[in-house]
């Protein structure tokens, strides 16, 4: 979390308008969704990762950790898709079990690659709002596309205290590494619980100074953060605009003539 806040405001597109930004990546995702085509998803994918990594100037390093991390769940949440029982085996692969046989054929193959490059592609779209967009420039889109009040208020809160609970957290695991808290697996475990038992106390404790404090500077149910209002230029909203009318393009094709694809 801490480092995908840092990687966005070090962004080069961080100056960029976050209005355009949301609007493409979530038109991206939502064409990516209702396609669910092999090209458009290849398509989509590429694009938001030139433009996370060169656009942008994440190191190419970081990024790939943080795309890796989703694609070992998209993977083992596949493997039920492509694999299933059937009562002949099938000529792609077939294990036998008892009167039954676990088997994979090409459409099911077909079907879970799919499934995990259209997961894969819509990532990338969020991924590429959240490293080029800090989190209080989407709640100026938000609150300027007139979402609820109390939405915005627990999401910032929720926002604002995993930084708090992640800072607390760490100073406790150190302070119990420097009394060797951690020598064993038992002693691992009872610091572990010693660790949550005194982050859920101060995580009330907390939340109450803030709350005091948010009172004490007259707070009347609506959080006023200050926020940098960065227009788009023609230039880069014909750009976005093409690059959509690409990927719906490349839909529309898919489904007409793109067959199994």
């Amino acid at each position: 979390m801490i480092l995908i806040d840092k990687l966005a405001y070090s962004s080069r597109l961080r100056r960029k308008s976050p209005a355009l930004k949301t609007v493409f990546s979530v038109s991206s995702l939502l064409l990516c969704v209702a396609a669910r085509s092999l090209p458009v998803s290849v398509c989509i994918l590429s694009v938001m990762s030139v433009l996370t990594v060169k656009a942008g100037g994440i190191p190419p390093r970081r990024y790939g950790k943080l795309m890796a991390v989703p694609l070992g769940f998209l993977i083992l949440s596949t493997v039920a898709v492509v694999f299933h029982l059937s009562a002949e085996p099938s000529a792609l692969f077939s294990l036998p079990l008892g009167a039954r046989y676990l088997s994979a054929d090409s459409a099911s193959l077909l079907y879970g690659l799919r499934l995990v490059l259209t997961a894969f592609a819509s990532i990338s779209c969020l991924y590429f709002l959240s490293l080029t967009t800090p989190l209080t420039d989407i709640f100026a889109v938000l609150r300027r596309a007139h979402c609820p009040e109390l939405i915005l208020e627990l999401m910032f809160l929720v926002y604002r205290f995993l930084f708090v609970l992640l800072e607390t957290g760490s100073a406790i695991q150190t302070s119990q590494r420097c009394r060797l808290g951690n020598r064993d697996k038992r002693t691992a475990l009872h610091a572990a619980g010693l660790l949550l038992a005194v982050l859920l106390q101060l995580a009330f404790s907390r939340s109450s100074g803030i709350y005091d404090a948010m009172e004490s500077r007259c707070y009347d149910g609506r959080i006023r953060v200050l926020s940098r209002t960065c227009r788009a230029t023609a230039g880069e909203t014909a750009a976005a605009a093409l690059l959509l009318a690409l990927f719906a393009a490349a839909a529309g094709f898919g489904r007409f003539y793109g067959g199994a694809l």
